[in-house]
């Protein structure tokens, strides 16, 4: 089997080269990759500021000044994945269900082959085509989302797809099992009370950011694990979570949050669920600092993931 892994580091210099995610070949060859970075640079669906069309470059471009080892997670990530950069699914600017069509259509054929995609975007109603596809393959998902909003309302504007309802559509599909989901880090301002009591109604577990504070992030982890099970399992990551003192360049957000470390903290906590598919969303660069702090907060979330993955292959084949 052919393994695909970064270029060498103390070969050529980390700052050369196509920006491709840590600078990894760019193919589309299922048949030798156990994960696959793809990007879906769509931003139709924000309702606020716009530009995360543009979140899959930055990214990439950051993830320059990563590494192969996952200090974090204790795993040399490819020592034991073979990972591809995709490149990006296709996309329809301006028309959100023709784009829905597309990235689902570009991304099933992943998940046929085995392969756990990890998806830069992007808004978050990316997420709904994004578990169309894995549930094509998978069946009815577990959701561990990361976010200060529950992204459950039922229309926006009079629209039912945008980046606040993927959700609440992905449970009316089907394609979502509440009742092994849970959302963490909701907070803020919001339109009415209702808003995550509606999300609780619909059978998830929403764990305000109060309530992470109070009980504790290890408390946290271990609730999510317990509710996922053996489930498999759709992590979706809304860079947003994270305090904008730490990432400032996203389109909704929302002070009182998460640091890098503890977004880390809680994304390593992951370790032992079976994920089948993973994003990160919602970096939109035009709002990030010059030091594209955002960017690389998104990318370090990516790394993590990766870091997962390579630790549920060596699991399995022990």
């Amino acid at each position: 089997m052919t393994r695909y892994e970064p270029a060498d580091s103390f070969a050529t210099p980390r700052f050369s080269d196509v920006r491709t995610f840590m600078r990894l070949p760019n193919n589309r060859d299922l048949e030798n990759a156990d994960a696959a970075i793809v990007g879906a640079p769509f931003d139709t669906g924000a309702t606020f500021r716009v530009g995360a069309r543009f979140g899959p470059e930055a990214i990439r471009s950051v993830s320059h000044l990563l590494r192969r080892h996952n200090s974090g997670l204790g795993v040399t990530i490819f020592d034991y994945l073979s990972v591809i950069d995709y490149g990006d699914v296709p996309i329809v600017p301006g028309f959100i269900r023709e784009s829905y069509e597309k990235i689902a259509e570009g991304l099933e054929p992943i998940h046929r082959a085995g392969v756990v995609p990890i998806v830069l975007g992007g808004d978050h109603s990316i997420a709904l085509p994004e578990l169309r596809a894995a549930a094509a393959v998978h069946g009815p998902l577990a959701l561990v989302q990361f976010d200060s909003h529950p992204d459950t309302w039922d229309a926006y504007f009079g629209q039912k797809y945008t980046h606040g309802t993927p959700f609440r559509r992905a449970v009316e599909e089907g394609i979502l099992d509440p009742s092994r989901s849970i959302q963490v880090g909701m907070r803020g301002s919001i339109y009415d009370e209702r808003d995550w009591e509606d999300a609780k109604d619909m059978g998830f577990d929403l764990v305000p950011t109060d309530e992470v504070r109070k009980l504790g992030v290890p408390a946290i982890i271990e609730r999510v694990k317990e509710r996922v099970g053996y489930a498999k399992a759709y992590v979706s990551f809304d860079i947003d979570f994270v305090d904008p003192a730490y990432a400032p360049g996203t389109g909704t957000p929302e002070i009182g949050g998460y640091t890098s470390r503890e977004a880390q903290e809680f994304v390593r906590g992951l370790a032992g669920i079976n994920i089948v598919g993973c994003d990160v969303v919602e970096v939109c660069p035009a709002y990030d600092g010059p030091g594209q702090v955002t960017a690389l907060v998104a990318a370090n979330v990516a790394h993590d993931f990766l870091g997962l993955i390579a630790l549920q292959k060596k699991s399995r084949d022990g």
